[in-house]
């Protein structure tokens, strides 16, 4: 029995966007009921989304077009330069330097908005905390916290630093500090599930009667499950065989796959993750 993909109808809104950045009506009721949902839900996402001023309606119903905002365009882009990491680090292309890289934080108690902001945008980027305001990543991240901080209007209160011999309660051993500081069960359990997704629904894919977008969401779906949390260690200091790599092959079978299928209009951030993979293959070859 093939596994089960949890969608929310607002992935399924966004993982649709063409690249004019406009989402079909028709595809998209079409698609929510090959992944078991109803118009209702679709009605009321698109209704909130209309509402929140992410997404302009242009006609009703299965005839409407919905064209995403200024302000959501950067959010449903791909992160791309992660996608590029991701695949030259298991292609071997992108080996640790043996640097840590280290942010540290103390926003005021009277921002802690902005506090809470600039923590969990460095958790999302990968850093793990070592103490109160300190963080660690394995990755450079210097420019993407210092944007962030900036955008945030706590750049004042940011400091950087880097460190090849970290030592934090006595571990000074890298493969022990990562599987110290990061849940590495845990997210080798989720590329595991993403791995089986993928290797079934690329079986299906074969099947030209198989229905190519619904496929192609719920991958898009298992991929960000597995993906959001990972802070995309080098393989040098994560166990060997790592899941993940596993999971990235069957994922990227599934993109070129997609991209050739004559019955479906590969949605843009397939259309973008499988370029990377080009611009990789090229440079490798």
């Amino acid at each position: 029995m093939p596994a089960q993909v949890e969608v929310a109808t607002r992935t399924l809104v966004e993982s649709l966007v063409r690249d004019d950045l406009t989402v079909d009506a028709a595809e998209l009721y079409a698609v929510a009921g090959a992944l078991g949902m109803t118009d209702q839900q679709v009605r009321l996402c698109v209704r909130r989304l209309v509402a929140d001023g992410a997404f302009v309606q242009e006609g009703r119903g299965r005839r409407a077009v919905l064209r995403a905002t200024a302000g959501t365009r950067h959010a449903i882009e791909p992160d791309v330069e992660f996608v590029r990491l991701m695949y030259a680090q298991d292609r071997g292309e992108a080996p640790w330097d043996g640097v840590w890289h280290l942010v540290a934080f103390a926003v005021p108690e009277a921002q802690r908005a902005v506090r809470d902001a600039l923590r969990a945008t460095v958790v999302h980027l990968g850093g793990a905390p070592l103490q109160g305001g300190l963080y660690v990543a394995a990755n450079a991240w210097e420019d993407l916290v210092a944007d962030a901080a900036d955008r945030l209007g706590a750049a004042a209160h940011v400091t950087f630093l880097t460190s090849t011999d970290l030592n934090a309660g006595g571990v000074t051993d890298p493969v022990a500090l990562a599987a110290r500081l990061w849940p590495l069960d845990e997210l080798a359990a989720g590329h595991r599930r993403l791995a089986d997704v993928a290797s079934e629904r690329l079986e299906r894919l074969r099947d030209p009667d198989a229905p190519g977008l619904a496929i192609a969401v719920e991958l898009a779906a298992e991929f960000t499950r597995a993906m959001d949390p990972d802070p995309l260690l080098p393989p040098e200091l994560l166990p060997r065989p790592w899941p993940g790599a596993r999971a990235r092959a069957v994922v990227a079978e599934c993109w070129t796959l997609l991209l050739t299928r004559r019955d479906t209009t590969a949605p843009r951030l397939f259309r973008r993750y499988a370029e990377v993979l080009e611009e990789l293959t090229r440079r490798s070859g």
